[in-house]
């Protein structure tokens, strides 16, 4: 039980809790208790991929939250609230509602890198506290910007109002650690007016998408069936973007006893495999090639 399941995870539940669905689903199958993390934290209100790593694959976990990932995402014009999204209470309106013209003008300013302030009513640590516990404490909270990076932005729809644009979905392909309910408010805020996210749905992480994912309700139901296995991604499905290091059982023992290897030149981040087996993931400068991340398997 080394692998993944990638959940389309349901609006209303938070990621950790679909951890512990998980966890519960493999306990039913009878496949006992593994370790189990998620591949990069999901909004309650969000709906879509969320990638659970389980046993050795929960050391690509870091991996999942470094890279990027793309986001359907819908701004509601009017009202901005102070969690950004439908959840919050109203802090700002206004009554200007921008033309579709306005829209696709302004989108060129929010691709490429750009500076972005994270939402008050979010997981980073101030002081060793969450931004979100000082935020519903009532205490203001000064969020720094950060340098991300936004690859692509496009509009997929738009529900028109009688003076313009009532709201417009767009999708983005961004970097980690970019913030969507921060850019619907920046982008809302460059077109003059205020906004707020009303749906938000991650339809890719990492090589991972909608078309790999299943719904509660059928991890429920293989786990009832003691069929959940059948639902796994290997551990490699993680890794399609790394390239194959075929190595000697030999090699793959010095390997998973963190020895160093020395052979043919080769540069980058590899993965070693003995046979259909992982290994490690391995980093090769030269002829050395050194263990970033070793698999017990």
């Amino acid at each position: 039980m080394h692998g993944w399941i990638i959940l389309d995870k349901p609006h209303g539940l938070g990621s950790t809790q679909a951890v512990s669905a998980v966890k519960r689903a493999l306990r039913q199958s009878g496949a006992g208790k593994w370790k189990v993390g998620h591949g990069g934290t999901l909004d309650p209100l969000a709906t879509g991929v969320l990638p659970v790593a389980i046993g050795e694959a929960t050391k690509l976990a870091g991996r999942m939250l470094d890279s990027d990932k793309i986001y359907d995402f819908t701004i509601g014009f009017g009202v901005q609230t102070d969690t950004l999204d439908l959840e919050g209470k109203e802090i700002a309106a206004s009554d200007y509602r921008p033309t579709l013209a306005e829209v696709e003008a302004i989108l060129p300013r929010f691709t490429g890198p750009v500076e972005q302030a994270p939402p008050a009513y979010s997981a980073i640590l101030i002081d060793g506290q969450r931004a979100y516990d000082l935020a519903r404490a009532g205490q203001d909270v000064e969020m720094k910007t950060r340098a991300v990076t936004i690859h692509a932005l496009t509009i997929t729809g738009q529900e028109a109002a009688e003076d313009g644009l009532a709201s417009v979905t767009l999708t983005a392909h961004v970097s980690k650690g970019t913030y969507i309910r921060s850019l619907a408010r920046d982008v809302a805020l460059a077109l003059g007016t205020v906004g707020h996210v009303t749906m938000l749905r991650r339809v890719k992480a990492g090589p991972f998408t909608l078309e790999s994912a299943i719904s509660l309700d059928k991890l429920d139901e293989a786990a009832s069936g003691g069929g959940i296995a059948q639902l796994m991604l290997p551990l490699t499905a993680g890794l399609d973007d790394i390239p194959a290091l075929a190595v000697s059982p030999d090699d793959a023992l010095a390997l998973r006893q963190g020895k160093v290897l020395v052979g043919k030149p080769h540069t980058g981040l590899l993965l070693a495999m003995e046979g259909d087996t992982p290994v490690a993931l391995v980093e090769a400068s030269g002829p050395e090639i050194r263990v970033v991340r070793g698999f017990n398997l």
